[in-house]
């Protein structure tokens, strides 16, 4: 699944779940990608999981989005922890759907993957070329949730 696609007719029905239950899962799959690239110094920037409506259906469909990043640490080790992640997330359930230069004029690394079991996918996209890159290096994460239907009675506009 790509983390951009919404469910449509030709897709299974979206999973019912509790908003506090999706954004545990979304959280702990960032602490999961953190683990992976197993970068220890630096910081941490960015919140926990939040709520997304899907077109679809606003009023009962729901995503997760959690972007973060991680900042305050050399280049060289920010590489490796990008190859690190690159490496492990196949042999940690996760699918490699796309690695690259993205279209930026720093033309920064990303890597787009997707859970092999959950309704989630990752891109991230590391950050140590060009001028923004040599100016605040950092990896950038973004875990993403396809859409999920929330319980009879929930009020998505409340979750935010």
């Amino acid at each position: 699944m790509n983390a951009e696609d919404t469910n449509d007719a030709t897709t299974a029905e979206p999973t019912v779940l509790a908003v506090n239950e999706a954004r545990t899962k979304a959280n702990n799959i960032s602490s999961q990608i953190l683990d992976l690239i197993g970068i220890k110094e630096g910081k941490v920037a960015g919140g926990g999981a939040g709520v997304s409506l899907c077109d679809e259906d606003p009023d009962h469909l729901y995503l997760m989005r959690h972007p973060w990043s991680i900042y305050e640490v050399k280049p060289d080790t920010l590489e490796a922890g990008f190859q690190r992640l690159r490496e492990k997330l196949p042999k940690n359930g996760w699918k490699v759907v796309a690695y690259g230069r993205d279209t930026s004029a720093n033309k920064n690394l990303e890597l787009t993957a997707d859970s092999e079991k959950d309704p989630f996918s990752v891109n991230v996209s590391l950050h140590v070329t060009g001028p923004s890159g040599t100016k605040e290096p950092m990896i950038q994460v973004n875990v993403v949730s396809g859409c999920f239907r929330a319980p009879e009675g929930t009020d998505l506009n409340k979750e935010f």
